[in-house]
């Protein structure tokens, strides 16, 4: 292919992503190492939200590597590269957490849209307030708080256990924004969400670990 067809091909993407892609594709072997020191650690932390151990998750992102050195050729740049990447994944997660676990439902990978309040109704002021629909208390500030209680291991165990608590897709939004630093846009790409599913289920998912940290550090 000429060098004006890949350069056509990656249009969407940066010039620094399109010099490693021409890289990769001939073959550079430092380029694809860095690229996995760059996303193997996002990949397998997505994975163990599909599969149920990490074993199987380090399969998964091993069979994704794969996936992205047979499918570089292919890839058009209509997306930045890590979400192409967390795409395959993704797919190849899929695959196999639904091969493993025959028994969980295919709902149990769609977004969560049926689910309750991301709030406990009862912490607003009902209809016949003057004041309907705002806090009965506002939630604690903890800015206060010694950093070793923020950021202690016994506060990030309960972060932990909140978010594995979390519905799958929950759990995936959540692990690719907040923990890994992953745009609404990238995000969005990898997991085939729409904008207003994205932000619905990381409301819901922080919502959810917010009210764990609520009962931990105000206790």
């Amino acid at each position: 292919m000429s060098r004006a067809g890949i350069d056509n091909r990656t249009a969407a993407v940066s010039s620094k992503e399109a010099d490693l892609l021409a890289r990769l594709r001939d073959g550079d072997e430092k380029a694809f190492e860095s690229l996995v020191d760059r996303f193997h650690g996002t990949m397998l932390a997505v994975a163990r939200t599909y599969v149920k151990t990490r074993p199987v998750a380090e399969d998964v992102v091993q069979d994704a590597w794969l996936g992205v050195l047979n499918g570089l050729d292919g890839f058009e740049g209509r997306s930045s590269l890590k979400t192409w990447i967390l795409r395959i994944l993704v797919n190849t997660a899929m695959t196999r957490g639904v091969r493993e676990a025959r028994s969980v439902p295919f709902s149990s990978f769609a977004a969560d849209e049926e689910e309750g309040p991301a709030v406990d109704p009862e912490r607003f002021r009902g209809r016949g307030d003057a004041f309907s629909g705002h806090w009965n208390g506002y939630p604690n500030d903890w800015s206060s708080l010694p950093e070793e209680t923020l950021l202690g291991r016994e506060t990030l165990a309960v972060v932990k256990r909140a978010i594995d608590e979390l519905p799958a897709m929950q759990q995936r939004v959540i692990t690719l924004r907040d923990i890994e630093g992953s745009s609404a846009e990238e995000a969005c790409g990898a997991l085939d969400l729409s904008s207003g599913n994205q932000r619905v289920l990381l409301h819901r998912a922080r919502s959810h670990v917010r009210a764990a940290l609520e009962r931990h550090l105000d206790a």
